[in-house]
């Protein structure tokens, strides 16, 4: 029996070979994902780390072994305990400070600990440091240079030979504000760490806080890290333990480059011994920190702390990091408790009747919420005019209840939350200044509701020879005065300096500042008077027409209850100002899109599910309160991740279509 030949296979086409080939896998067989994220987080971070350190600068020691003392006068050279520099170490950097035009100086000793160096170079660009206007202030340490004019605008006392590290972290931090493009970083080789090299538990805590770092979460986090190595290690063959393996040698990669001034006294105990020695720090920082949620109102900062409890940050010492973190002083939440007593009618106005905006009678309840900002006790509502779409409270707030709503938000309690928040704007605050290129060279600029002055401290990078000048109701002005981020600080209500500035001012800013006001076109007509003719009005408010509102409801951050007291769309902002005698030159939305909508409806619900327990106005804390807060903090974590997402998906569509949830107007004033 003959069998028949099989048929010859037919031929597989190229377009189906190459659609097998690039349908496959695009890695080498057996090498996982998450192994391939790990090598490529941690290689990333080996190269930053290397590059960052070749751009600080390194003092030339040589040239003032035997120097006399050449322009020393004006500087002081705060040490933590035990670190004792040499006259040609404080000559050399007085010098390399003069001759770069800077006023601080954090000098990193040449034996630093191979993890405090990887640590601050994750922090901190030394190239871009110096630039970075609303930057952070970091160093390492243990020597700062800091001249006497500094100390004294910043109300430091540096008295105390005792400082720790934690302590002269905390006043880097402070005395950035008042050197805001003169700060910077060099290597002292000749500069020896001394006995506090090393950071146990309590003191990397404490460090963590001075650098305004929530140590429980960071520690929390160092440890899941640690966990997943180990586990890719183990079950991801020879791809695991190379992304295991480029951690554990990561700090001779990144350090050990030979001839470097930096060289850690420890390099090759911390590279030996790494895995080990970072197990033990995570556990040693968990166990020194408060492991309740909320039971440290003040945790995430040492200088906070100190303005809780002093309630004047200008007066604090420089040993502020040493005061334990509490709650208010007494005397303010014993306010808080007379102010509830006595009941929350008074914080409210009488309900109108008609729009402030165009008089009509068509209102409708656009949305009502509670607090969802502190939690504080109240309901709020915000109406909305079927005539021409104006959105404002109502009942509006007594200026007893603004007080009350206000208090502790942007000082205070919260005061370094807000400054925070703030000073991780640049962007934004430089494409609010961006506006008026092509239109005019501002000579003079009034910031009103400028708050502590972050928009004109970030400005003057796009206008350096611009006078700007701040005013604002609250004590931050005054503050920004002392920075030097305005050069005249105005504490009051708007109107009333419509006489006094008349005509003064070429430029009039309002970012975010009209939604807040009691009578928005009253404070216009202050504008109006205020600038000179010809001079220019620049406006950003939330956009009350914008999708999200519709799409989050009373989630939607801008809402901003119960601060927000007129929501006003782009159209009816427009005929204000032509009544005005303004012409609209620029209106955008796009570019004025602030990117938290879903991250702040998470927050927001989070904060109305499980406010903060340890809040002076709220029921007295119990575990339960806090064990709850901890839960939905926890359970957060995801939908924040998500939220992210989601909110860099929107910001780059609304940057597309022009349509975000903001919106900014730039107007000329019609000469006469």
């Amino acid at each position: 029996m003959t069998r028949s030949p099989l048929p010859s296979p037919a031929p597989i086409p190229l377009s189906a070979r190459l659609s097998v080939r690039l349908s496959g896998p695009l890695l080498p067989p057996g090498l996982r994902w998450t192994s391939a994220l790990l090598l490529a987080a941690l290689g990333a971070g080996t190269v930053r780390a290397a590059r960052r350190l070749r751009a600080v600068p390194v003092l030339p020691m040589a040239a003032y072994a035997d120097a006399g003392v050449p322009r020393a006068a004006g500087w002081r050279l705060l040490t933590a305990a035990g670190v004792e520099p040499d006259a040609a170490t404080f000559l050399a950097a007085c010098a390399h400070a003069d001759r770069e035009g800077l006023r601080v100086l954090d000098l990193l000793p040449g034996d630093l600990p191979a993890e405090r160096v990887l640590s601050l170079l994750r922090l901190v660009d030394p190239a871009g440091y110096r630039q970075d206007r609303l930057g952070e202030g970091r160093g390492a340490g243990f020597a700062v240079l800091v001249t006497e004019e500094v100390l004294a605008r910043a109300g430091v006392d540096p008295a105390g030979p005792d400082a720790t590290p934690a302590e002269l972290m905390t006043l880097i931090r402070r005395v950035k504000g008042y050197a805001a493009d003169a700060t910077g970083l060099a290597i002292a080789p000749a500069l020896s760490c001394g006995p506090l090299a090393g950071a146990g538990g309590p003191a990397r805590a404490a460090e963590l806080r001075a650098q305004g770092l929530p140590p429980f979460a960071l520690a929390t986090a160092q440890l899941a890290g640690l966990a997943l190595l180990a586990g890719v290690a183990v079950r991801q063959g020879r791809w695991g333990a190379a992304a295991a393996g480029l951690y554990w040698i990561q700090p001779y990669l990144a350090l050990g480059r030979p001839g470097t001034p930096l060289r850690p006294a420890d390099l090759a105990r911390a590279t030996a011994a790494r895995p080990v020695r970072s197990l033990g720090a995570a556990l040693s920082t968990v166990a020194a920190t408060p492991r309740t949620p909320g039971a440290d109102p003040v945790r995430a900062d040492p200088v906070r702390a100190e303005a809780a409890r002093s309630e004047s940050v200008a007066a604090a010492p420089l040993p502020a990091a040493s005061v334990q973190a509490g709650s208010l002083p007494a005397a303010s939440v014993q306010a808080y408790r007379a102010d509830l007593a006595a009941g929350t009618d008074r914080f409210f106005e009488p309900r109108r009747p008609d729009c402030p905006w165009c008089g009509s009678l068509q209102l409708g309840v656009r949305v009502r919420v509670p607090d969802m900002l502190q939690g504080k006790p109240g309901r709020f509502a915000l109406e909305q005019c079927g005539a021409c779409g104006h959105v404002f409270q109502n009942p509006r707030l007594s200026l007893e209840g603004l007080e009350f709503y206000y208090r502790d938000f942007y000082d205070g309690r919260g005061g370094e939350g807000a400054a925070t928040v703030f000073g991780r704007l640049g962007a934004a605050y430089r494409g609010r200044a961006e506006m008026l290129r092509p239109h005019t060279d501002p000579v003079s600029w009034l910031d009103v509701g400028t708050g502590h002055g972050h928009f004109c401290n970030a400005a003057r990078a796009v206008w350096p020879d611009t006078r700007f000048d701040g005013l604002d109701m609250g004590d931050g002005v005054r503050e920004a005065e002392r920075r030097g981020w305005v050069e005249t600080g105005y504490q009051g209500q708007f109107p009333e300096f419509a006489v006094k500035l008349a005509g003064q001012y070429e430029v009039v800013s309002m970012y975010h500042y009209l939604e807040h006001t009691r009578d928005p076109l009253t404070e216009l007509d202050t504008a109006a008077a205020v600038l000179a003719p010809g001079g220019y009005l620049t406006i950003e408010l939330p956009d009350p027409e914008s999708r999200m509102a519709r799409l989050l409801g009373p989630a939607w951050l801008p809402w901003f209850q119960p601060q927000h007291q007129h929501l006003i769309p782009s159209s009816n902002l427009r005929e204000a100002l032509a009544d005005r005698g303004f012409t609209v030159l620029a209106e955008e939305h796009g570019p004025a899109h602030q990117g938290n909508d879903f991250f702040g409806a998470v927050a927001l619900t989070a904060t109305r599910l499980a406010p903060d327990p340890d809040r002076p106005w709220g029921p007295p804390a119990t575990t339960g309160r806090r064990v709850l807060t901890g839960a939905v903090r926890l359970a957060s974590l995801p939908c924040f991740a998500a939220a992210a997402v989601l909110d860099g998906l929107r910001t780059a569509a609304a940057r597309r279509t022009d349509g975000g949830n903001a919106y900014r107007m730039l107007a000329r004033k019609d000469e006469l």
